[in-house]
Formats: structure tokens, sequence, C-alpha cells
């Protein structure tokens, strides 16, 4: 009898008037998984996302066009500067967000981060010149810190058995909107030259070739912002001492509030699983970042230069099956394999395996013409596949390791590393 009474002693209670224990109650009522809160995390992680990347297509030529590169090699050396200038302000911001998220809730910080998309992201396709395009993308990278407060409300959001699923969506909206942005800044960048049957010479979109694409990005964040209004929230408002038994739903021992009370003060800088899980995300994420401009800067150089000479057409067309493959992967494939093996043992097999992939990218530059199109699409849908492979697993472990009331500082943590790590990466890729 014992042994069964354990379970409703780690019962928590439940309050009145607190979100987070109304989210935590909805859960242990209903076992089923939502689609409507895999949704929400999708659109919240991809709104955020998309203007992450969406300049690599066009960052050579919008550099280009500011005159600021004496010689035409430069330009990728000031290119690498202005894809670094978000994730620098990013890792600035990241920790101070995470601790706002962790003591007034999730949902303010998400929907500031939109929010900033939409004036910020807006503001950067109406650039005039190289230091207002610099500007623009530091402070939308200073207040758009939305991964780390999603990642710790997608594992509060669901129940246990879910939270995989939760945090895959988080990982796989994420690695779509570095695909989809890049794709979608290559097919509506300079639309006064691709579709001048639309776009009309010497008209507003001339005059601002790359505003086409953050208009649409800043759309789409302004209705997911407008959304995130009724999303719920997961943080408890709750104060256990003061709390009367009339303010209690349902009746608990308050073990678990004592536990939380001792782990309080607990460092996380102490904490090697999350440390160990931050260091490794850094290196993928300095990995990815670096490889999605470079890919870009690469596709579109000229041969004499070792690129590919594509359009920005090529390079969205290339990207865009990338995604489309990503999100099969993500619905059909990702979470039976994850099952069998274990997130972190798949995500060792993948990043194994994407080190020849890599390597093999010199050698694709040798093709032409068709052949060139199909293995390129084939190298881009394997990285991708893996990079977010490898996340998944690395997010599952941060949000596990650590209590609700530090799960944004540790997000916060882990994002402005990131961060850091992704702001040497377009500069060192660029200049390299």
């Amino acid at each position: 009898m014992d042994h069964m009474n354990v379970p409703l002693l780690e019962k928590k209670q439940y309050y009145k008037d607190c979100p987070g224990c109304k989210v935590e109650q909805e859960n242990e009522l209903n076992q089923g998984l939502s689609i409507l809160k895999l949704f929400i995390i999708w659109m919240v992680v991809l709104s955020s996302s998309l203007p992450i990347t969406s300049l690599f297509p066009f960052l050579y030529f919008v550099v280009r066009d500011f005159n600021v590169a004496k010689e035409e090699a430069d330009i990728s050396y000031y290119a690498g500067y202005l894809g670094s200038s978000y994730m620098l302000a990013r890792s600035l911001t990241a920790v101070i967000l995470g601790m706002v998220s962790d003591r007034y809730g999730r949902k303010p910080v998400i929907i500031l981060g939109i929010i900033s998309v939409v004036i910020f992201n807006t503001l950067f396709g109406l650039s005039t010149s190289y230091w207002m395009a610099i500007i623009t993308r530091f402070l939308l990278g200073s207040l758009n810190g939305v991964l780390g407060p999603v990642k710790a409300y997608a594992s509060e959001l669901f129940r246990e058995e879910h939270q995989a699923i939760g945090l895959s969506t988080c990982s796989a909206a994420w690695g779509i909107g570095l695909i989809i942005g890049p794709a979608l800044g290559g097919y509506l960048a300079q639309p006064a030259e691709k579709y001048p049957q639309i776009f009309t010479k010497d008209s507003f979109w001339d005059k601002f070739p790359y505003f086409l694409p953050c208009f649409i990005i800043s759309g789409l964040a302004l209705i997911v912002a407008i959304a995130c209004i009724w999303i719920p929230e997961t943080v408890h408002n709750f104060d256990s001492n003061e709390s009367t038994d009339a303010d209690v739903l349902e009746n608990g021992s308050k073990i678990v509030e004592k536990e939380k009370n001792v782990q309080k003060n607990e460092n996380l800088f102490k904490n090697w699983p999350l440390m160990s899980s931050i260091i490794a995300y850094c290196v993928f994420s300095l990995h990815d970042v670096a490889y999605q401009e470079v890919f870009s800067l690469w596709a579109v150089s000229p041969p004499r230069l070792g690129g590919l000479s594509f359009t920005t057409d090529d390079v969205g067309n290339v990207l865009s099956i990338s995604g489309l493959a990503l999100v099969i992967y993500q619905l059909f494939i990702y979470p039976s394999v994850e099952k069998a093996c274990g997130p972190i043992a798949f995500a060792r097999i993948t990043g194994i395996f994407s080190i020849p992939i890599l390597q093999s990218y010199p050698f694709i530059a040798m093709l032409s013409g068709i052949s060139l199109y199909i293995v390129i699409s084939i190298a881009s849908i394997l990285k991708n596949v893996m990079s977010v492979t490898i996340i998944t697993g690395l997010f599952l472990i941060q949000n596990r390791v650590v209590e609700q009331h530090q799960r944004g500082a540790a997000n916060g943590i882990s994002l402005t590393a990131m961060s850091l790590f992704n702001a040497i990466g377009p500069a060192a890729g660029g200049t390299m």
C-alpha cells in the first residue's frame, strides 16, 4: 500500500488563477497530443527564424549595391559582418530575456520577440546604407530572443511523453525557417528585375529591391504576434508559502515545492549535463550558420572565385527542395527512429556522417548542368536532416536537466553561447 501511495505524495498542488497550474492540470486530464499546441510552437519559431537567414541569398548583392567594398573579392568580407550583427546582438541579451521569461512568463518575451521582427526586419528591407542595415539587424537580434523561452515553453506545454515531439517541432520549425528564409530571399529579392510584368522599373520595389522578402516575413510575424495574445502561459505565479488551502484545486504533499526551494540557488554553470549539451549545441550551431551563409555565397559566386554561378532563384530552388524533405522527415521518419535509438545515440551517428557530406562539396562544384542540380540538392537534404536530428537531441537534454524556475535562464545561456558562436560563423565563413 505504501508503494501505491508514493505517486500521490509527489503530485503537485494546483492553485487557482495560476496559469502554469492550469496547463499542468489540463495535461493531466487530456493525455492526447494537441495538434493546435504543435502548430503554435511551429508558427512562433518559424516567424522568429525566417529573418535570420532570409538575407543570405541576396547578401552579396545588397553589400555590392551599398558600394562599401573597394574590390569584388571584399564583398564577402563585409557581408560576413552584416550576417553576424544579428547573432552578436542576440548573445548580449539572451540570458536577460531568459531570466525575464522565468520571472514574468514565457508569453511576454515571445510576443516581444515577434513584434521586433515586424518592426526591425521591415526597416532592414528599407535600408539605404550599409550602416543602417547593420543597426537594424543588431536591434532585431537584441530583442528577438524567442528561441530560448520557446524551447522552455515547448517542454512545459506538453505532457512528458509528448515533450520529444514538442521540442522536435521547435527544432524542425527552426530548421525549416533557416531553409525557407533563404528560399524567400532568393525568390523575392530584386522583384523588378525578375518579375517586370508585376513590379515595374523605377517603382518603389525597384528603389528598394530587397524589401519584398522582408515585407512578407514581417507580415507573417504580425499575424503570429496577434495570435499569441491568446496562447496559454506556462510559468507558475503562486507563492506556496502564502497560498491558503482555499486556493488549492487539488491537495497533495508539499514535498515537491520544498524540493523546488532547495534547488532554486543551484548554479547552472555547475550542471554538467546542461553545460556539455550547450557546448555540443554551440559547435553544431556554428557549423550550421556558417554552412547556411557560405552555401548561398558560394552558390551565387562566379566560377572564377570557385562558385556555382547560380542565380538567387537557383539557390531558392535547392533550399525549397531541402525544406520539403525536412518536413517529411520530421513528421514521418524522425519520431520512430528516435524511439528506437534514443535522441543522443541518433545525434552521434548523424554527426559522424555529416563530415564526409560536407567534404564532398568542393567536388560537387566540378559538376555542371542537371547532374549538378541533382547532386547539390541531395547533399543539401542530407545536411539539413542531420542538423535537425542533432539539435533536437540536444534540446531534449537541455530542458530535462533543469527545473522550471531555471529553464528560461538555462535556455538563455544556451542561446547566448550559440549566438556568440553563430556571430563568429558568418564573419569567419565570409572572410574565408
